[in-house]
Parts: structure tokens; C-alpha cells; sequence
């Protein structure tokens, strides 16, 4: 059975997709981390009865925080990281103690429109294949080796909200594949 910790700063439908694709397996999700109080993962969280850790950044460093978060996971024995919307850079103190093992979704085709407006980069840039990436993190912003690329074709009338639903579509069915295909391949170490 592995372990898995989902960090989310938002609503969680990532974390909730995520969480209920592994409830009839043998794997868990140990926790849920999130940087801010009010963020409806927590809710998601609750309702799922999956422990759930607030870690805020504000006045700390990002090291910081950090420390924290490896204090929060470390009685967990966590076998993978998920980030689900998780808004935050990670330094490679975190990286380094999970080598391989935090996995990031990105809404749009990466290496195109990395950061924190990837649907609406897509979007405006009039690119017909659309899409989510789901990638190892690395050092770098959104730059990690790629694990899995899911696309359409749009026609070119979609508002952006058909698109980001669209994506939010792909997310929901591919990330908890992948995360799962993880799992399963810890389990069988």
C-alpha cells in the first residue's frame, strides 16, 4: 500500500478526484497540506475523512514553511507528493527529500505558458491543441520531465470557461490515473 500527500491552496477538485479514485484501492492518502486557512480543500478534506494540515507562509521564508511541511509528512511515511493546485514554488530542500516522488498537474501543454495563468495563456494564444501535463518537479517552474500529455482540438468559439472546464475535464480523469500507476508500481517494489 502507498502513501500519498496531496498540497492544495484552492477548491481541491484535483485532491478530491484524486482521493476518491484511491478509496477502493489499497493505497491512502495520508493528508491533505494546504497554505491557506480558507481554502474549500479543507472542506473536501473533512467530508473525505482525510487528515489535513495548514501550513502558512506568511512571514516565514519558503525554507521556513518548509521545515514545517517535512515535520507535518515525515510520521506519515509518504511514498508520493501530488500537487493539485498547490500555488507555491518548492526549494530544493523539499524536492530533495522526495527525489522523484512530487508529481505537479499543469493546465496547458508544457513547455508552453508555464506558471500561474496556464488556461488563460492557452486560451489567448489561439493554439487549436489545448491540454493539461502532468510532470515530476524539478528545480525549475514547470520544467520537470513530463509524465503524461492529454489534449483536444478546440474550434475556436469556446468561451474561456468551456476551456476550463474542458481542462478541469482532463484533469480529473488523467491525474488520478497517473497517481494511482505510481502507487501501484511502489506496491509492487
Amino acid at each position: 500500500m502507498a502513501k500519498l500527500a496531496v498540497f492544495a491552496s484552492g477548491s481541491g477538485t484535483n485532491f478530491q478526484a484524486i482521493a476518491e479514485a484511491a478509496a477502493p484501492t489499497r493505497h491512502s492518502i495520508a493528508c491533505l497540506v494546504t497554505d491557506k486557512k480558507d481554502a474549500y480543500a479543507l472542506r473536501r478534506a473533512e467530508k473525505l475523512g482525510i487528515p489535513s494540515h495548514i501550513i502558512s507562509y506568511k512571514g516565514k521564508s519558503r525554507e521556513q514553511a518548509e521545515e514545517e511541511i517535512l515535520a507535518v509528512l515525515a510520521p506519515h511515511k509518504i511514498d508520493y507528493i501530488a500537487l493539485a493546485g498547490f500555488m507555491r514554488l518548492l526549494t530544493p530542500r523539499l524536492i530533495d527529500a522526495y527525489p522523484s516522488r512530487i508529481i505537479n498537474i499543469h493546465p496547458a501543454l508544457l513547455p508552453k505558458y508555464p506558471g500561474t495563468h496556464g488556461i488563460r495563456e492557452s486560451y489567448e494564444s489561439g493554439d487549436r491543441q489545448l491540454g493539461i501535463t502532468i510532470h515530476y518537479v524539478d528545480y525549475g517552474l514547470d520544467s520537470g520531465p513530463v509524465i503524461l500529455q492529454q489534449s483536444f482540438t478546440r474550434n475556436g468559439t469556446e468561451s474561456i470557461a468551456e476551456i476550463e472546464t474542458r481542462i478541469h475535464n482532463l484533469e480529473h480523469i488523467w491525474y488520478p490515473k497517473v497517481m494511482l500507476d505510481l502507487m501501484d508500481a511502489v506496491r509492487q517494489n
